[in-house]
């Protein structure tokens, strides 16, 4: 199995953060601007892109410290059985954002443009979080011309 890692560091409270990644209107600040069903343990959030996107649904749900997903349903076929974690920890000035993406059954150039995406996607929460300029889908940075 294979795994996107990722670490960044944020200038807001781990309150602020948990709630940008538990909640519809959080989660629209940075990843995509369609989400909906998100909630407690066991809700099925969807993430829509240009009409279709991934289903995950939530498995676990620490306050301010654990956000894990499961992938639900077949789209894209590469995410089928991957999970998503944040583990949030704070040294006094930041919070830490520790991302994955695990459980990828093989190492594919789809897999290194995802990792290249969530590094976005986090930045774009990093600035949701430190300055209310997220960007997320439509409007996030583009790493290709397809």
């Amino acid at each position: 199995m294979h795994e996107i890692s990722h670490r960044v560091g944020i200038k807001a409270s781990v309150e602020k953060i948990y709630q940008a990644l538990t909640t519809n209107e959080g989660l629209t600040q940075w990843w995509t601007n369609d989400v909906s069903g998100a909630g407690a343990v066991g809700s099925i959030i969807k993430f829509r892109f240009n009409g279709g996107g991934p289903d995950f649904k939530v498995t676990e749900l620490e306050p301010n410290k654990t956000v894990r997903w499961q992938h639900s349903g077949n789209m894209p076929e590469a995410w089928v059985s991957t999970e998503i974690s944040f583990q949030l920890s704070t040294d006094g000035v930041q919070t830490f954002v520790r991302f994955s993406h695990t459980n990828w059954q093989e190492c594919s150039d789809f897999m290194a443009h995802c990792s290249t995406k969530w590094a976005v996607f986090l930045l774009s929460l990093k600035g949701a979080m430190e300055t209310n300029q997220g960007k997320p889908f439509p409007n996030d940075i583009s790493i290709d011309h397809s």
